[in-house]
């Protein structure tokens, strides 16, 4: 078994860039703001959970390696704290808007971002009038001059709401209840589901429900890179690693398939010495740099990586 001194040494050869942060809580979420700024929020029950706006050191956000800079750790711009747990955070496009999706699920949180002071603060809810117990609504947005809420915790559940006068304004009219992992907005008319069965759909407001919907299968967590890269990481609960693969390579005949990159940090830099190695509770994609992500750990470790496609190097 690979140790972590070893690790540590190959690591020179498999990152051209690797930094790693510590949060002051473990995050679920990591959603951009910006291009130089990035949200996170806690998770813990029975407490209050932070919800902040970090701004990436100056090496990270510029598009172009430039050399040394001063500032070498993220600097928090706002902050607020949520009543609840937070799984979803969703910030809306071209506002200082965010929604928010947790336990208990019984609704939506929508905060601001101030702009003259450092507060984030709560302004409204949406309803979530179907409450399961210990299952969220799932969340993306539309963006345009009067965005909508895509939300739901199963097909049937599944709507899109006016977000200044919260109407409804598409609801998938089915009575399916199979549950949903993931939601993602594809344009101004088209959204994606993701089932936790691995169910997956393409899914036109601009039809009745999900009439005329496309379907296939999905990892309920993966993440789809500019460059047809998709990061994958194993369901919540089970692994300390994300895998990177390109799918352009895929013809649809092959079975087992081998990642182009695996991280591995999250296990190997672990210094709480518990006896478990810590779970990826999430990860995303840099927008301006097609080898760079982020990915966030059940121990508050945070790494910003920017992996070496071996192959190129053979």
């Amino acid at each position: 078994m690979e140790s972590a001194e070893d690790w540590l040494v190959e690591s020179l050869r498999l990152y051209q860039d690797f930094h790693a942060f510590n949060l002051s809580g473990a995050t679920q979420v990591l959603e951009w703001m910006g291009d130089k700024g990035i949200l996170v929020a806690g998770y813990e029950s029975l407490k209050k959970n932070e919800i902040l706006h970090l701004i990436l050191p100056l090496r990270l956000s510029v598009k172009e390696n430039q050399g040394l800079f001063p500032e070498r750790d993220f600097k928090v711009r706002h902050g607020g704290f949520s009543d609840r747990s937070v799984f979803a955070l969703k910030h809306v496009p071209d506002t200082r808007l965010l929604v928010t999706s947790g336990l208990p699920g019984c609704y939506l949180q929508v905060w601001q971002v101030a702009e003259d002071t450092d507060v984030i603060k709560a302004v409204s809810t949406i309803d979530v009038h179907e409450t399961e117990g210990s299952l969220w609504s799932k969340v993306a947005i539309f963006s345009s001059a009067a965005p909508g809420v895509l939300h739901g915790v199963r097909l049937s559940s599944l709507k899109v709401v006016d977000l200044e006068s919260q109407k409804t304004t598409y609801t998938s009219g089915v009575g399916d209840s199979e549950l949903l992992s993931s939601l993602q907005v594809l344009d101004a008319d088209t959204f994606a589901f993701c089932c936790t069965s691995g169910r997956l759909g393409l899914v036109d407001t601009r039809q009745k429900g999900l009439q005329g919907a496309q379907e296939g299968a999905c990892s309920p967590v993966i993440s789809l890179a500019p460059a047809v890269k998709v990061a994958h990481r194993k369901a919540p609960g089970f692994d300390g690693m994300v895998q990177v693969y390109d799918v352009t390579s895929w013809d649809g005949m092959q079975g087992r398939v081998d990642p182009l990159f695996t991280h591995r940090g999250h296990i190997f830099l672990d210094d709480n010495g518990a006896d478990t190695a810590p779970l990826v509770t999430t990860h995303t994609w840099h927008p301006d740099k097609p080898r760079t992500l982020l990915s966030a750990a059940s121990d508050a470790s945070l790494h910003v990586w920017d992996w070496v496609d071996l192959r190129a190097s053979c």
